[in-house]
């Protein structure tokens, strides 16, 4: 007993003077001092099981909160975006427990009122600084709402911190705007829609339908282009494509397989393209098809035209808001947008924002508004409310379903992922120390105080990681050499083992590497190895040409090794003739390695996928993957920043990164 009270008297003080007073002097309160007590003392004394004893009027003492009341005037038929505003109404309320209050009557009956005062069969404590407080919340929001508050508003249950209520109305609309119901599939479709797909296209519609922007974000492989082009066939079924076409833009590479797609699953849907040295605008046609590249060089002509909608392929493309690429699509006006992607954040939430911008303007507010309410306190400070709210505003617009989830999609094989540990040998671990020794020099020379420092050491710092990097992938590959002994490499070494067993079981594997000179090494050591020629597919090679190099890995029973440098290879090809995907050297952003690997693991695919991620054993390769690994998201929506985050170490730390471990 004696060590509760102990406890108990650094928040209530006055427990000493009563027991040194044997209980014969009892404090007395004035109303502020006895509010004090009441909600924020007794509390902490009933979590020591000590029992409080107060009238029945005082069990129930409330303290006024602001609160918003939503209400539906009903009487618009069509719901929109465009017409929310006309369709809810909000009032601001004072909640007195579960009753709610008119502002204006609840000030008008407290004027000149504080202390314990009874209201409408209730206790209040009111004092002059709640009172004004609960007024400076009101007057700061100028009695308005935009359409962008209101829907927050209503997909949280509050606003600014304040509790939202809801009439039944509202809720009954709020729940038929988030109900996606099942459509009936178009006429003309060439395809039978796995239940998943189904669902997507049902979601695709409801939100096209009500006037909201769409991010379609499932996991690679899951059928995104199929779900988009019957929503366009639905949309072309009701009229809705005419006049105004529909603009899809993707990168340039994606091009000839969207035209594809549209000519097996929906013929009836005439395209075509806007691309190339001599195009003109073809009016004729339901979907028009070109890339952010002739977006951006074009983004006068066709931000004139309203488009029944825009699509844009691989969103990523626009996940830097300041670039003249992003700012070009955003341009473009349609009423229906919808962006693609497998992996909508790959480093920042500010990725996200970008992208959110495009489908619904304003929604997020501002970039710097974004960064301060959400980015940082979910990336920095792990903010788990602030996260949960993110959800919930952005939950009706961002439709995300993964390979791995079995509810999802039962008949995938496995991907089975192996971190494949390769040694330094002799000459190479000699060179890699060298390199380090000379670049680590440099860096230590940098004057601190110098102007532009702190960017010249970063691009230092940047420079040593691409030539460590090389020297892991083959000293020849730094050397600017082409003549290249797999003898001179561990990883060179393990990887031709490794294409000794799959080719002995006749089996076929994607290689992917982010350097291209890397690339035409492994082509020459895979010819001397083996005697055979393998593809490699690289930022140069044509739109044709690369057509024709997947054709032929698909479909020629031949081409077992299929090499691609990971920028150009990594999105949007069907590669699934491949159950072997090799990460030679890694780029340490895990959204981009999953992209290429689901080149050959997507639907299609009707055998387990082994990955293999080559590292260098002892040196940063190793140490920086295991910093990703140990680092723990929240809720998917960051990924690792990739290689910038080292040009801010100190250089000490770099040396401790860098430096050769374990021996050689």
């Amino acid at each position: 007993m004696l060590r509760s009270i102990e406890l108990l008297t650094p928040s209530l003080p006055e427990l000493e003077f009563i027991i040194s007073t044997s209980g014969r002097h009892i404090p007395v309160y004035t109303p502020d001092e006895f509010a004090n007590v009441l909600f924020s003392i007794l509390p902490v004394i009933r979590l020591y099981g000590i029992r409080v004893l107060l009238p029945d009027e005082l069990k129930s003492l409330i303290r006024p909160a602001v609160s918003v009341a939503l209400s539906s005037s009903g009487v618009v038929k069509k719901r929109s975006l465009l017409n929310l505003e006309k369709i809810l109404s909000f009032q601001w309320k004072i909640a007195l427990g579960d009753t709610l209050m008119d502002a204006g009557e609840f000030f008008r009956m407290v004027q000149g009122l504080s202390g314990i005062v009874k209201m409408r069969d209730q206790y209040l404590y009111l004092n002059t600084a709640d009172l004004k407080t609960l007024m400076e919340q009101i007057q700061q929001q100028d009695g308005k709402m935009d359409r962008n508050q209101l829907l927050q508003a209503a997909f949280t249950g509050e606003l600014h911190g304040e509790k939202v209520s809801m009439d039944k109305a509202t809720r009954n609309l709020i729940d038929e705007m988030l109900r996606v119901e099942r459509i009936d599939l178009p006429g003309g479709l060439n395809a039978r829609l796995r239940p998943y797909q189904q669902r997507g296209f049902d979601w695709l519609y409801k939100n096209a339908s009500l006037g909201f922007g769409s991010i379609i974000a499932d996991d690679m492989g899951l059928g995104k282009t199929l779900q988009v082009i019957v929503m366009l066939l639905k949309l072309k079924e009701e009229g809705a494509l005419d006049p105004g076409q529909a603009l899809i833009v993707v990168p340039t590479t994606l091009l000839t397989n969207w035209k594809k797609e549209f000519e097996k699953f929906a013929p009836g849907i005439s395209h075509a393209f806007f691309h190339g040295p001599n195009r003109t605008l073809n009016e004729e046609v339901d979907v028009i098809l070109t890339s952010y590249g002739v977006t951006r060089s074009d983004q006068d002509l066709l931000s004139k035209k309203r488009w029944s909608a825009v699509i844009i392929d691989e969103a990523q493309n626009i996940k830097n808001a300041d670039t003249a690429q992003t700012r070009a699509v955003k341009r473009l006006k349609s009423n229906i947008r919808i962006a693609m992607s497998g992996t909508p954040v790959e480093n920042r939430l500010s990725d996200y924002w970008s992208i959110f911008d495009f489908i619904y303007k304003g929604y997020m507010g501002n970039l710097k508004k974004f960064t301060k309410e959400y980015a940082y306190p979910i990336e920095v400070n792990r903010d788990k409310k602030r996260l949960n709210r993110f959800l919930k505003i952005t939950a009706p617009f961002i439709l995300r379903r993964l390979k791995t989830d079995k509810s999802i999609i039962s008949d995938l094989p496995d991907k089975i992922e192996n971190d494949y540990m390769a040694t330094l040998v002799k000459e190479q671990g000699a060179l890699y120390q060298g390199v380090l020794n000379t670049l680590m020099t440099d860096i230590e020379e940098i004057d601190p105080e110098g102007k532009e420092a702190g960017i010249m050491r970063r691009g230092m710092v940047l420079k040593l990681i691409m030539a460590l990097k090389q020297v892991c992938n083959h000293p020849s590959q730094y050397l600017k050499k082409s003549d290249a002994s797999p003898d001179l490499s561990g990883k060179a070494g393990m990887l031709l083992e490794m294409l000794d067993t799959i080719l002995d079981n006749n089996e076929k594997v994607l290689i992917f590497t982010q350097f291209r000179e890397m690339g035409m090494i492994l082509q020459k050591m895979i010819r001397d190895r083996f005697g055979t020629d393998s593809m490699f597919l690289h930022g140069g090679t044509t739109r044709k040409k690369r057509d024709d190099m997947v054709e032929r890995f698909q479909n020629d029973a031949r081409e077992k090794i299929f090499l691609l440098s990971i920028k150009a290879g990594g999105t949007g090809l069907n590669l699934t003739a491949a159950s072997h995907v090799i990460h030679y050297d890694l780029w340490w952003n895990p959204a981009v390695e999953t992209q290429a690997t689901d080149r050959a693991y997507r639907i299609g695919q009707n055998k387990n996928v082994m990955v293999y991620r080559l590292i260098t054993q002892g040196t940063f390769e190793e140490k920086i993957n295991a910093m990703l690994q140990e680092k723990k998201e929240l809720a998917d929506l960051a990924v690792s920043t990739g290689e910038k985050w080292v040009g801010e170490l100190s250089n000490r730390d770099l040396k401790a990164l860098f430096s050769i471990t374990n021996g050689l």
